[in-house]
Parts: structure tokens; sequence; C-alpha cells
């Protein structure tokens, strides 16, 4: 269903950059498929990039956008297909807080928003759209649609981001002395007279076979 026009005027700050329509194919296109999670990503990083003054986050703002997805579905795919940032860029940065949230920092500015997604939002777009019977068809029609209050949370916040953790170069690398690998960025553990990766401390992920 086409969005009312209200909708196609909606832009990040004020400047015809790109609409939600637009930016919800895009995000479809990159993605794989249209969903709930994908129309509230959408929604939190234009919400969030408007909050902090980024009206280019692709373009002539990129480099003052890093952005925190604190959940691996589908609304992170969203705030990358909106703000442009990245893994490999260092720009997204990902915590595993299990949460449809997501914080938006100007780093020139120092500015910074959180957005997290209402869980009363599926309460809401039950009441939307009280007709449809799929429970997903609905929140997926009633997340284009609803105000921002009824849909996020916005809180003001402060991030410290070390240079370790900021773009650009590596500010330090060094081996570990019990798999020899190299290790960038301070992620090394220091103990016992002995420079281990994270892996070798315990921490790892994987089992050797």
């Amino acid at each position: 269903m086409p969005l009312p026009s209200h909708s196609r005027s909606l832009v990040f700050y004020n400047l015809p950059v790109e609409t939600l329509e637009a930016l919800l194919e895009r995000a479809e296109q990159s993605h794989g498929h249209m969903c709930a999670g994908q129309v509230l990503g959408v929604r939190m990083a234009m919400l969030g990039c408007r909050a902090i003054g980024i009206e280019d986050p692709r373009g002539a703002d990129r480099k003052k956008l890093i952005a925190f997805v604190e959940i691996d579905r589908c609304a992170a795919d969203a705030v990358n297909t909106v703000t442009g940032c990245r893994l490999g860029k260092r720009t997204l940065k990902y915590y595993d807080y299990g949460k449809l949230a997501a914080t938006f920092l100007n780093v020139k500015s120092g500015e910074a928003v959180r957005v997290v997604a209402l869980d009363s939002s599926r309460e809401a777009a039950d009441c939307a759209f009280p007709e449809i019977e799929n429970k997903y068809e609905r929140q997926l029609r009633a997340y284009k649609l609803l105000p921002d209050e009824e849909l996020f949370k916005v809180e003001r916040v402060s991030v410290t981001l070390p240079p370790q953790d900021q773009p650009g170069r590596p500010v330090s690398r060094v081996q570990c002395d019990e798999c020899g690998e190299g290790i960038n960025d301070r992620r090394e553990i220091i103990g016992d007279g002995r420079t281990l990766c994270r892996a070798c401390a315990g921490e790892a992920y994987y089992t050797r076979l």
C-alpha cells in the first residue's frame, strides 16, 4: 500500500535527502525482504540522525556519524541502509544487548541520542489495524504510519569513544604470546607477564578441532 502524502514528505532535517518510502524500498533491496523490524530500523535511524543534526548521513555528513546497534536482527541492517555506517569503516558498532535500540553519535558536535523501540508499539499496531488478522502484517502497516512518540523512546546520552575504537588506522598492534596471531587496537589481555588475545585468554567463541 502506498504511503500517505505526509509520509512521503518525511525527510531527515528539513532537507529533501530521501523520503521514508524511498528508504524503505532501499532497505528491502539491501536486506532481501520487508518486515516490521526493517520499518522500525529505518524510522529510528531517521529520527536519530535528525535529533543530532545529521542532514545527509550517506553524503556530506558521512564522517560525522557513528551508529551503535544493540541487536543483530533486521533493524540493524536498516540502520546500516539509512546511515551508511559500516563495521568495516568502524562507523557501525555492535553491542549484543538483545534490544531493538540504537545510539547515534555526531562526532563533530558530541551530541548523541539513544532510540529504543517501545514494546507498547505492538499494542498500538493492534489498535491501528484491528481488522488485519495477521499480527506481523498489522505491525508492518502500522509502523509506517504511527507517530514517532508511539514507536520510540528517545533519550539524550553521552558516548565516550576511545582512540582505539575510532575510525582510521589501528592505534596499536601486538602479537599473542600463545597463538602468535596479531591483535589490533588494544584488544589484548595482559597478565602474569604475558600478552594474550581474548581467545587464548579464555574468551573464545570457537573450539579448535
